[in-house]
């Protein structure tokens, strides 16, 4: 198993941790470990992806773990989220449609051996919703930062419909090129 492939597993194996320091009572400082280990697997993601490109590492493993992985911390945030009432179901149920909406997109696609780019409104998605991310986790009770959530939270909402529409637009014709 090659390094970016192993950064992927570590991620995923952080997962478990993350959601205890994010839900289990355990001291008045496990916000913070949890906010660590958010950026921590957050950054493993942004090196996985150099380093594989960089040094020509890119497996089928890869291709396939790594956005389940990212997909898997960022839902398990969410999930957290409405345990601890920072933020509505409702919201969390359209950002994982989403997910799981481009997520089947892209395996239609790959059937047809067409690889989908992300594009600039789902990198303003993913980027925006790390920011709400790492915000939410911290959750510092301050007037200010009550606003600063709400408006991350619906930006994070608009840019996940915005981002959805802009992909499946772009690239409708892996629909009707697939007999659909």
């Amino acid at each position: 198993m090659n390094l970016p492939n192993k950064l992927t597993v570590f991620r995923m194996f952080l997962i478990p941790f993350f959601v205890v320091f994010m839900l289990v009572d355990i001291a008045p400082w496990q916000k913070w470990v949890a906010l660590a280990i958010f950026v921590v697997a957050s950054l493993t993601d942004l090196f996985d992806g150099k380093i594989a490109r960089k040094y020509n590492l890119v497996t089928n493993f890869g291709k396939f773990m790594d956005p389940m992985a990212d997909k898997l911390l960022v839902c398990s945030a969410l999930i957290c989220f409405v345990e601890m009432t920072y933020i509505p179901a409702w919201i969390v149920i359209v950002i994982i449609s989403r997910e799981l909406i481009i997520s089947g997109f892209r395996l239609i696609a790959s059937d047809q051996g067409i690889v989908l780019a992300a594009g600039i409104w789902g990198k303003c998605k993913t980027a925006t919703q790390m920011v709400m991310t790492i915000v939410l986790i911290a959750h510092i009770d301050h007037p200010v930062f009550v606003i600063i959530e709400q408006v991350l939270i619906y930006a994070s909402l608009a840019l996940t419909i915005i981002s959805m529409v802009d992909y499946l637009w772009n690239n409708r014709k892996v629909l009707t090129n697939g007999g659909m």
